[in-house]
């Protein structure tokens, strides 16, 4: 309830951030050499924005290399083989079903297809129809639907509502072939909130990811999202599930940076000033997220996940030198909210990293006082 009202009195102040975050980018392109706004991201290794890498949120180089694999030779059976020697209950799978996913939907985007044309994504195609009973690729089926929907329809209208029924029977296909698997069930949670499931039905839904993975952080996210949609009821109800969350995270778990992204997932409908992001509410929940990041594994596959929203709130926050932190473990890879968010999330990354190192070499850092 408390960040309920702090996101409302924020909402009155009525100054919108970003647009002064890009006046400020071109200030930083524009400013004499020796100015502290000078600072050059090269300087620290950072990676060109013109070769980060969007398709995931950190370094998965097994997903990598098996994505180039089929994008080239359009053969499913290395992503296949990937996906059937990945833990069924952990996080890393759940990514790399939607990142086979989302890039079938990326080439079909692209190549649409027509007489006598192959369209893209053919590959996933022949999966499934080659390999029916393969539970790893009706998965990515079935999320390949749930972003064709977001992709290419909008919420509300028939076109919409068809495409998102028929990853529901997808899902359902899934679910079948695999019974202990809890991805199916996570893809639903977006088929739920598009369907505007009703609370009784989603509840349902969530028991069988509980029983299956019930510390999944890539779940939680997915059900966040629904309970941030409108129509589900208050916003309070999507605080109240996100501290839920941090409250029972076992240690080391990454849930307990999940009060941080339910305040960012309504920070679209307030206008925002800087003292909001220095409140207490926030702080609180920066500070969560980044106790969450010190004690999780250093292979957790969220945590990059987390490490890219606190560049976002530590950035606003004017906290420069945790952000360039957070910066050093991230940089190269921006397939994660906030970024993807933006239509081109290379340059929006972009921008938060020139204003950190700007803003951490004015207050006296500098290239050899940044821990690596």
């Amino acid at each position: 309830m408390e960040i309920l009202w702090a996101l409302m009195a924020a909402a009155m102040l009525s100054v919108v951030l970003l647009p002064v975050l890009r006046r400020r980018r071109s200030m930083i392109e524009q400013v004499p050499p020796g100015h502290p706004d000078a600072a050059d991201p090269a300087d620290y290794g950072f990676v060109r924005e013109e070769e980060l890498d969007i398709r995931m949120p950190g370094a998965d180089q097994d997903l990598l290399d098996v994505l180039d694999v089929v994008q080239h030779t359009q053969e499913y059976k290395a992503a296949a083989q990937l996906l059937a020697g990945t833990e069924t209950q952990g996080e890393l799978r759940w990514q790399r079903v939607q990142a086979f996913a989302g890039a079938a939907a990326l080439e079909l985007q692209r190549r649409p297809g027509g007489v006598g044309e192959v369209p893209g994504g053919q590959w996933l195609r022949v999966w499934r129809a080659e390999q029916p009973k393969d539970g790893g690729g009706a998965a990515v089926h079935a999320e390949f639907l749930v972003q064709q929907a977001w992709r290419t329809s909008t919420p509300g209208t028939d076109d919409f509502r068809i495409i998102m029924e028929e990853a529901k029977v997808a899902c359902g296909e899934a679910a079948l072939l695999a019974p202990g698997d809890p991805i199916p069930y996570i893809v639903e949670l977006s088929v739920a909130r598009g369907l505007a499931y009703p609370r009784e039905e989603f509840e349902q839904l969530w028991l069988k990811i509980l029983d299956r993975a019930p510390n999944h952080m890539g779940a939680h996210l997915a059900a966040l999202h629904y309970w941030c949609e409108k129509w589900h009821g208050s916003r309070e109800l999507a605080y109240q599930f996100a501290e839920a969350a941090a409250a029972r995270a076992p240690q080391g778990s990454l849930l307990a940076a999940m009060p941080l992204f339910a305040v960012f997932e309504h920070l679209p409908e307030v206008n925002l000033v800087r003292s909001f992001y220095q409140s207490e509410v926030v702080t609180r929940a920066i500070h969560g997220a980044l106790h969450a990041v010190h004690a999780a594994r250093h292979n957790d596959p969220m945590l990059a996940h987390v490490r890219h929203l606190l560049v976002f709130f530590l950035v606003r926050a004017e906290r420069w030198a945790e952000a360039m932190n957070q910066l050093v473990h991230v940089d190269g890879h921006v397939g994660a909210l906030p970024w993807t968010l933006s239509s081109d999330p290379a340059a929006e990354f972009a921008v938060y990293r020139a204003l950190a190192v700007a803003g951490y070499e004015a207050n006296g850092g500098s290239p050899a006082t940044l821990p690596h």
